[in-house]
């Protein structure tokens, strides 16, 4: 893969990415206590809680699979792609996810929204997007103890998302490592410093609405590099690692994607340059001599499909990481 291919390819990362998906912040001042507002479900093993953020200063929705009965158990944050539904996390509606864990001991848990976000503390407010973003401290702060009260988590937890959320799941577990016992992330590119990295986590943004200087300032910005799980990739030692990526081949399972034809069009070329990135991870991690689990598929795009196999394929790893 020589430079002149991965900047041209780099400037249409965000495009194909929306296509197929996934210090010293100012903020408003909270106007009380996170709190959970409201709790729903039919089902005994399927809640929806309406969630004050009191960050945010607004209401989250959160979706939370988890067993029927009241006895200790681990908590799994599952985060989405960059085109995260305003309604309901694309996991749910995308994978068998709910089918998946229903037989398992661990809360699930489901956070609707973020879309763009990079789940991350914004240093200044954008509009487009919602206003103040303060997904970091929601998720990493505001959230845990409420899940671990209402649904009998054991204070254990674990973390993954798929591209976006691939790159938030492992920032989070590096900036808050006593909170995560490990992190899964699917056909993410874990870097924030590259130049193609910043060019694609700013077409990102840019391509749902937002300002990306809102979010980590220019590029000099010092909050880059401290979302940036290659320079602070020490933190995860001791952790559970599960990172996965196609090679950008479309197989068969690209052809029951319901975004054809972007899976194999878009979808190849983004996933190519994802591998990338996560040789990258590896040589990294490899160098610091930690542990981690890296797959490599030989076939495979920037789809659905693939993360639901990642979905099943990573659980035994996170599950081992979660029952210590």
């Amino acid at each position: 893969m020589n430079a002149d291919f991965r900047a041209a390819a780099a400037a249409i990362v965000t495009l194909v990415a929306i296509l197929i998906s996934g210090t010293g912040a100012a903020h408003a001042e909270p106007s009380g206590e996170s709190t959970i507002l409201s709790a729903t479900g039919s089902d005994p093993s399927r809640t929806r809680i309406s969630v004050y953020s009191a960050a945010m200063d607004r209401a989250v929705t959160v979706d939370v699979l988890h067993p029927a009965d009241d006895q200790p158990r681990p908590s799994y944050y599952l985060l989405d792609g960059v085109d995260s539904g305003a309604m309901e996390t694309n996991w749910t509606q995308k994978t068998d996810v709910v089918s998946f864990f229903a037989d398992k001991r661990v809360n699930v848990v489901l956070p609707v929204g973020g879309k763009g976000s990079f789940y991350s503390d914004w240093e200044r407010p954008d509009p487009v997007l919602g206003g103040v973003q303060m997904w970091e401290t929601f998720l990493t702060q505001e959230l845990p103890p409420l899940i671990d009260q209402r649904f009998h988590g054991s204070g254990s937890n674990a973390i993954a998302g798929l591209s976006m959320g691939a790159l938030s799941a492992a920032a989070l577990t590096t900036r808050y490592p006593a909170l995560y016992r490990g992190f899964a992330a699917f056909s993410g590119c874990l870097d924030t410093m590259s130049t193609n990295a910043k060019l694609a986590i700013r077409n990102s943004v840019s391509w749902v609405g937002g300002n990306p200087e809102n979010m980590w300032g220019p590029d000099g910005d010092p909050d880059w590099a401290a979302h940036d799980p290659l320079t602070n990739a020490a933190a995860l030692r001791g952790k559970a690692v599960y990172v996965s990526t196609g090679s950008g081949t479309p197989g068969p399972e690209s052809l029951t994607d319901p975004l054809m034809p972007q899976a194999v069009t878009f979808g190849a070329v983004l996933e190519y340059l994802v591998r990338g990135c996560t040789e990258s991870f590896q040589r990294r991690l490899a160098e610091i001599d930690i542990p981690a689990t890296f797959v490599f598929h030989p076939r495979g795009t920037h789809s659905w499909p693939y993360w639901q196999q990642d979905l099943h394929d990573s659980w035994p790893l996170l599950e081992a990481a979660l029952a210590e």
